[in-house]
């Protein structure tokens, strides 16, 4: 199992070499504003997407995940963060495209900056990591399909994350008292 988790590892610092940085401190920034969140994505890139907008709920950040029964309505000066490893699932394109239209921000995190989501984005963050559909531009992975891309997006989010908590000074105390207590 070792060499697995170190060609996993190795395959995700490839990936994290190739990416522009400068677009996580735009990310950042928007976190810093009073602004609610929503967050989107599809199948296993939903997951990383309602996980971080968990971590984001245990900063303090007023966010929610798209699709759940208590989400409210966006408006104008919202931020919408939508994760599509090829950019083109519909429902999160439809999903940023409505942002768009009210007046949202939308930030996406894709491998295809041509794609019909980075299209209707402000903002695009390139992962070029590897997705079902194994595109050129991709980097190549052993792994079956879009394991590269949902595992660099949730340790993105998490650096994020950690970013954000050490820069805003917040404890690990504080987004304890936040953590779900009736489980």
């Amino acid at each position: 199992m070792k060499k697995e988790i170190g060609v996993i590892l190795e395959e995700m610092n490839g990936v994290f070499h190739k990416m522009d940085g400068g677009v996580t401190d735009v990310l950042l920034k928007n976190l810093r504003t009073d602004t609610r969140i929503f967050i989107v994505g599809e199948g296993r890139s939903g997951f990383m997407a309602k996980a971080f907008a968990m971590r984001l709920m245990h900063l303090g950040l007023n966010v929610y995940a798209v699709g759940e029964t208590i989400t409210p309505s966006i408006s104008k000066g919202d931020l919408i963060i939508a994760i599509s490893g090829s950019g083109s699932t519909k429902s999160v394109i439809s999903v940023a495209a409505k942002g768009r239209e009210v007046g949202c921000k939308v930030f996406s995190l894709t491998t295809n900056d041509q794609s019909e989501l980075a299209n209707v984005s402000h903002e695009v963050l390139v992962i070029p990591a590897a997705t079902k559909n194994r595109l050129e531009h991709e980097t190549k992975s052993v792994q079956p399909l879009s394991s590269l891309f949902d595992q660099c997006v949730h340790v993105l989010c998490d650096a994020v994350c950690l970013d954000y908590s050490l820069t805003e000074s917040i404890s690990h105390e504080l987004t304890y008292s936040k953590h779900s207590n009736v489980e």
